[in-house]
This record gives structure tokens, C-alpha cells and sequence, in this order.
């Protein structure tokens, strides 16, 4: 593990690694950003958004935090939806979880962490909703597994009942709000089905995805 000196040095190396091979990359890179996509993700340093779908930087706008929450009290993940929608007219915002997510599990274990509780407590929410479907599965792991997909389509859903989305949705601003989930074990992004442009329809689209998941409980 670098010290912290040494990511200096690092950096240093990897600037001009990125000069020698494309002499423009810097240039072009301090003009204003115009990402097309805004990643809702983990903070989990696992997950780093540009490398898993391979964007350059200043083609993902990004916030992240721990299990990719979207509280609508959290004003600093408001204020960077309402940048990235209002001022970078971003045309997906794209909630991303991953499997084996530390603050999923956690919501659930029976075990206190100290300040991070309230905020794991909003999944524990989400456990708790789906408490009945969940029975079912016996292996603390899989249980997990499907908490971190519930807690991606309920993440979807309160991105989706923010009034930054829907004022964008009635001034007709082409937006959509997908719902993916990362898999550390392989490196591959799952599609939930869980992709909403436009509050017509969103519920049924959130039942489906559910359904998806759980059956038919």
C-alpha cells in the first residue's frame, strides 16, 4: 500500500503518462463538462464509476455515498441531481448498487456501528418492506443479494419523486432514471429493468421490477 506521498509521485506519473499518449487530453478536459449521465453509486472504493463502463473523466457526472442512497432530505445529493439536471441537462441518472455491499449487510446484521446507523437505517426501511418476501431466504449472503437489488429499485423510486425530476419531466426534458447493480465478483453491471422516463407508468414498471426479484409474492 503507497503512502501518501507517494500518490503524489503516482500522480505525477500517470499526468504524463496521459500527455505522452494524447498530447490534447488536458486541453480538451478543462473546458466545460457536458456529461450525457449522472451515477448515483456507492462510495465503496471497490466500485469506481468511469472504469466499470469505461467513460473518460468528464463523461459521468458522479455522487456517491454509502449504499447509494437517495434520501430526500440529504441536500447534498439534491443539489448535485438539480446541477447535473438542471445546469448539465444530464439525459440518464443512473442509481448503481453492487453486490455485497458493506451498508446493506450491515442494515441487517444485528450489531451497531455508531453515527452510521441512522443513516443505514433508511435501508433497514427497505428490509423491512419487503420483510415478508424476504423470509424465504434462509442464506444471510443471498438475503443480502436481494437487499442490494430492493434497495437499487427503492433508491430509483425516490430519485423518481424528487420535484427536481419531476419539474424536468413537465417542461418536457428527455430524462430517464435507470436502476443497475455492479458484481465485484466479476466486474459486470446488471440491468434491474428498473428504467423509468416519465411518472406514467412508473408504478407498474416498479412492481414488474419487483416481481423480478422476489416473484410473485
Amino acid at each position: 500500500m503507497p503512502q501518501v506521498k507517494e500518490l503524489l509521485a503516482k500522480n505525477k506519473q500517470w499526468a504524463a503518462s496521459i500527455k505522452e499518449q494524447d498530447p490534447q487530453f488536458f486541453d480538451r478536459l478543462k473546458q466545460q463538462q457536458s456529461p450525457e449521465y449522472l451515477w448515483i453509486g456507492c462510495s465503496d472504493s471497490r466500485v469506481p464509476a468511469n472504469q466499470i463502463v469505461d467513460l473518460l473523466p468528464g463523461e459521468l457526472f458522479v455522487h456517491r455515498n454509502v449504499a447509494n442512497m437517495v434520501v430526500h432530505t440529504d441536500l447534498n445529493c439534491l443539489s448535485v441531481m438539480q446541477y447535473a439536471v438542471d445546469v448539465l441537462k444530464v439525459k440518464h441518472i443512473i442509481v448503481t448498487g453492487h453486490y455485497g455491499c458493506g451498508g446493506v449487510r450491515a442494515s441487517i446484521e444485528d450489531q451497531r456501528y455508531g453515527l452510521i446507523d441512522n443513516w443505514l437505517r433508511h435501508i433497514h426501511d427497505v428490509y423491512k418492506k419487503h420483510q415478508k418476501s424476504m423470509q424465504k431466504y434462509t442464506n444471510f449472503d443471498e438475503k443480502c443479494d436481494r437487499l442490494c437489488e430492493l434497495n437499487v429499485i427503492e433508491q430509483v423510486m425516490n430519485v423518481v419523486s424528487t420535484s427536481v425530476i419531476q419539474e424536468a419531466w413537465d417542461r418536457g426534458q428527455n430524462l430517464s432514471v435507470h436502476g443497475w447493480i455492479y458484481g465485484i465478483e466479476n466486474g459486470l453491471v446488471n440491468d434491474l429493468n428498473m428504467t423509468i422516463r416519465g411518472l406514467k407508468g412508473a408504478d407498474a414498471i416498479y412492481d414488474e421490477a419487483l416481481a423480478n426479484i422476489l416473484g410473485n409474492d
